[in-house]
């Protein structure tokens, strides 16, 4: 006997779940558009939380991060 729930459940929860490359993709859009809104050292700060997550996991995503923060970090109004 098959059991359908487990099986369907774990199809689920594969085809739920994006990429990192795509979910790092979709967090740099919101920085930036958090930047563009004038919330620049909130978007500065959580681009930096960023970079230390992935700095050993994802050394792309944290590159991107890196970049997006010093792209943005002059504009913050110390």
């Amino acid at each position: 006997m098959i059991d359908r729930t487990s099986t369907e459940g774990e199809v689920r929860s594969h085809a739920a779940k994006p990429s990192p490359e795509s979910l790092a993709c979709i967090l740099l859009a919101s920085l930036e558009a958090l930047a563009v809104a004038g919330q620049v050292e909130m978007a500065c700060r959580l681009a930096g939380r960023a970079c230390v997550a992935l700095r050993h996991s994802d050394r792309k995503g944290e590159h991107l991060f890196n970049a997006l923060l010093h792209r943005i970090a002059s504009r913050v109004p110390w």
